[in-house]
């Protein structure tokens, strides 16, 4: 269901305090908050604010999270505690409820109360039906629907809600209405890969408002929804993350999730898979890949150092934040009861999977697929290293090439790629459905009605004959 931002304000109040629900589960929501200071200047804060029904905060960023009884405690971390007047700063939890889930009434900041009061909210609305597409599961080294019918993901990805929310752009883009998707489906594709934002998805205070919280939780449920309607098998994937990097091939020097960095962020990033794996959990058709391309070996000295941070996070050489390993997203996503279908992708910008099966995440659930990225200018780019790799990762998990990819402006390379995963019945997409230069994009189309460019001409063609 969609929750609407409820926000409490007051006539000159001392503090004001808009509290949202940015997403609701059958027993889960994630809540947020956004604290302004009207008063003198403060080194540092404290909001209080107590829940009617029961409700549980569990976890939460922006702030150091506690709760007595029904009494929640939101306290300042180091890096935030100052608020001049007339600033704001914005923090977000995860929390848990049952039968009720009312909006606080009373806030109060360093012991002041601020002013509340708010109008009833209005009454939510339904999400889209659910479509047709399939609920996946694992069963051996395939991917299968609820029937046990084998399914091969085969499709393309759709770029810009990893990056035009944290730019301040939009949330998508270019379209991603009915014909927009209609498009995508008349190549024959029945999957598409959604790059995310963690930053945006929480609703961090340096997202624009309109394109964070709520409204882009929204955004991403309509567009899955209107994939599945297509009967198209949307992969949820986060892309861009928190944390600061300036070591060995760094894509940016910014904190901020506005590039890719080497490895998940301990602060965010099992928050981020809590929200979404609670959201989608009741949708099995819904596929999470759990971060694009991590390449922890590019900052550790040693492979056996990049395998363990990629497995196991923690403190991790050259990486100066605290890393979010793959067992802790494994775990984050699966403390929500969520069964979906996840994906894991290697090192070197998810191109080796060369120990992925020895280091490969525990899954109670036994729905874990391998993920992999390839391009021509990879180093796992041939048939020998394919043969020698990744054959060994698909004889004892679903594989998945969740993008595929040249920048020649043609497609002789991936011809090649789909020829070997077709000869063994696996997954690709390719990159990217946007209109951008395809030796920089590279992209798949020269217009959203699904005009291939010369490069995309191969992947539709391809497509097409697969899937007739």
């Amino acid at each position: 269901m969609t929750i609407p931002v409820v926000t409490a304000q007051g006539a000159a109040p001392a503090c004001s305090v808009e509290y949202s629900v940015t997403s609701q589960w059958d027993s889960g929501f994630q809540g947020a908050v956004k604290i302004t200071n009207n008063t003198a200047a403060v080194s540092s804060w404290s909001l209080s604010f107590d829940f009617a029904n029961g409700q549980k905060a569990t976890q939460g960023w922006n702030a150091k999270w506690s709760q007595s009884g029904t009494t929640v405690t939101a306290a300042n971390e180091s890096y935030n505690g100052s608020l001049a007047t007339g600033a704001s700063v914005s923090a977000g939890f995860i929390g848990s409820w049952s039968g009720s889930n009312a909006v606080p009434t009373s806030f109060k900041l360093n012991g002041t109360t601020c002013n509340v009061d708010s109008d009833p909210s209005p009454t939510p609305t339904e999400p889209p039906a659910t479509g047709t597409a399939p609920a996946l599961h694992v069963l051996g080294n395939k991917l299968v629907d609820a029937g046990g019918a084998t399914r091969r993901l085969l499709g393309v990805n759709r770029s810009g809600g990893e990056f035009m929310c944290v730019q301040g752009y939009g949330i998508w883009d270019g379209p991603v209405d009915d014909a927009a998707i209609g498009a995508i489906a008349d190549w024959k594709a029945n999957t598409v890969r959604i790059p995310l934002n963690e930053e945006c998805w929480l609703g961090l205070s340096n997202i624009k408002p309109e394109y964070g919280g709520a409204n882009y939780v929204n955004a991403v449920k309509d567009l899955v929804a209107r994939v599945e309607a297509h009967g198209l098998t949307p992969i949820v994937e986060l892309h861009w993350t928190y944390g600061q990097y300036t070591g060995n091939s760094a894509g940016c020097s910014d904190v901020h999730a506005s590039c890719q960095k080497p490895m998940p962020d301990a602060q965010y990033t099992p928050s981020f898979w809590s929200s979404v794996a609670s959201t989608f959990k009741s949708d099995q058709a819904v596929v999470f890949d759990l971060f694009n391309e991590p390449y922890p070996d590019r900052a550790t000295s040693t492979t056996t150092q990049a395998w363990q941070c990629w497995k196991d996070g923690g403190t991790c050489p050259g990486i100066g934040y605290e890393v979010a390993g793959m067992q802790d997203l494994v775990d984050a996503v699966r403390g929500t009861g969520a069964k979906n279908v996840v994906m894991a992708g290697g090192l070197a910008y998810s191109n080796d999977l060369s120990q992925w099966l020895t280091y490969k995440p525990s899954d109670p659930t036994g729905n874990l697929v391998a993920a992999y990225h390839v391009y021509n200018f990879n180093t796992c780019a041939n048939e020998s290293c394919w043969n020698s790799t990744l054959a060994p990762v698909a004889a004892q998990v679903p594989l998945v090439a969740g993008e595929i990819g040249e920048n020649t402006c043609g497609h002789s390379f991936v011809d090649q790629v789909m020829k070997w995963f077709d000869d063994r019945s696996l997954s690709y997409l390719g990159w990217t459905w946007n209109t951008w230069d395809c030796s920089s994009g590279p992209s798949l189309i020269s217009n959203y009605d699904g005009t291939p460019t010369s490069y995309g001409i191969g992947l539709r063609d391809h497509l097409r004959a697969v899937n007739p």
